[in-house]
C-alpha cells in the first residue's frame, strides 16, 4: 500500500469550512482561469475539466465558473492568470510545496514567503524540496468493499492504492488519470475526488505537540491565501496528536 499524504488526508477530513467558503470560490476561479488558457472546451482540455469539477463539488455557482473560463481563455478582459510553484521547508525540516494561480505575481510571492516566515518555515529556490515529491494522478472513490473496490481499481489501470474509512484512494500515473477514473465511474463506483497531486517519496515524523501546531498554523496559513490552489508536505502525524491539536 501507499503511503498517501497526511496533509492531504486532512485536509480531506475536514473539508472545506463555511467561514472560508469565499475565499474557496477565489481559489477555483483563479485554478479554472488558468486551466483555460489551453482551451475553453472541458470536453478537449483535461485540466479545465478537473477544476470544474472540484469547484462544482465545493458549491461554486456555475455562472462564477462560465465567468472564469471566459476569463482564463481570453474572452473577457480579465488580466492574465499564471501558474506558479513556491518550494519551503517547514518546522523540523519538512518539505513544502505550493501551487498558486494569479494575476499578481508580486503580491502572491510576499504572502507565501510571509506565511512561511511567521509559522517557523523558508522559502526556498525553485527545485530546493520537489525531488522529495513524486507527481501522481489521485482518485478516490466511495466503497464499502474495499476488495472488491481494489480490484477494479486494478482493472481500471491504477498503480497503487491505499485503504480509508468507506473509501478507497487509488494513485495513477499523471497521464492515466482520467483513463482511471472514467473505468471506476463505468465499474459504478461514485469518484469523490481525481486530481494531479505530488505524493512525498519518504515522510518526517513529528512526535513533538509544539511542533506539530506550528506545523498545522504553517499549513492552514498557506491553504487560507486565496491565490494558493493546492499545498503538499511530507510530514507524518500520529492520529492520536493530531487529535490533540484538535
Amino acid at each position: 500500500m501507499s503511503g498517501h499524504s497526511k496533509w492531504a488526508s486532512i485536509k480531506h477530513q475536514k473539508g472545506i469550512k463555511d467561514a472560508r467558503r469565499g475565499a474557496s470560490f477565489t481559489k477555483f476561479a483563479n485554478l479554472i482561469s488558468v486551466a483555460a488558457r489551453s482551451g475553453a472546451d472541458p470536453t478537449m482540455n483535461f485540466k479545465l475539466r478537473l477544476a470544474m469539477d472540484a469547484a462544482k463539488k465545493a458549491g461554486v455557482p456555475n455562472a462564477n465558473i462560465d465567468r472564469a473560463i471566459r476569463r482564463g481563455s481570453g474572452q473577457d478582459d480579465g488580466g492574465t492568470f499564471e501558474e506558479i510553484t513556491y518550494e519551503g521547508y517547514g518546522p523540523a525540516g519538512v518539505a513544502v510545496i505550493v501551487e498558486t494561480a494569479t494575476d499578481n505575481r508580486n503580491r502572491t510571492g510576499p504572502e507565501v514567503r510571509s506565511a512561511f516566515t511567521k509559522h517557523g518555515g523558508s522559502l526556498g529556490t525553485t527545485g530546493s524540496v520537489a525531488f522529495q515529491f513524486t507527481q501522481r494522478g489521485v482518485v478516490v472513490i466511495a466503497a464499502t468493499d474495499l476488495e472488491a473496490a481494489t480490484m477494479a481499481a486494478i482493472e481500471a489501470g491504477a498503480e497503487d492504492v491505499d485503504e480509508g474509512e468507506d473509501e478507497l484512494v487509488v494513485y495513477t500515473h499523471p497521464t492515466e488519470l482520467d483513463v482511471v477514473r472514467k473505468g471506476l465511474v463505468a465499474a459504478g463506483y461514485t469518484v469523490v475526488k481525481a486530481e494531479l497531486s505530488f505524493e512525498p517519496n519518504t515522510t518526517v515524523p513529528v512526535t513533538d505537540e509544539a511542533t506539530a501546531g506550528k506545523l498545522m498554523r504553517l499549513m492552514d496559513s498557506l491553504d487560507e491565501l486565496d491565490d494558493v490552489t493546492a499545498t503538499y508536505a511530507n510530514f507524518d502525524i500520529a492520529p492520536e496528536l493530531m487529535e490533540k491539536l484538535g
